[in-house]
């Protein structure tokens, strides 16, 4: 059986617009939930493929700062 998880996500969001999308983000981070993890991953590896490399050393700044508070609240 081949299964192509990016595939299958990118195929369920397509037709989605931005309102619909931020939705998705939105309650897929509420919920919290371990399946909601690939497609978050996929979502992101979109939005990276599309920023320029000041919005990705920004989201890498963004990311260091969220991983330090993450780890510091445990």
């Amino acid at each position: 059986m081949d299964l192509n998880l990016r595939k299958a996500i990118l195929s369920n969001i397509a037709t989605n617009d931005q309102g619909q999308l931020e939705a998705t983000i939105v309650d897929a981070i509420e919920k919290g939930e371990e399946k909601m993890l690939p497609g978050l991953g996929v979502l992101f590896e979109l939005i990276w493929s599309q920023s320029a490399e000041q919005e990705k050393q920004e989201m890498v700044d963004a990311l260091e700062q969220g991983v330090k508070q993450a780890t510091n609240s445990q």
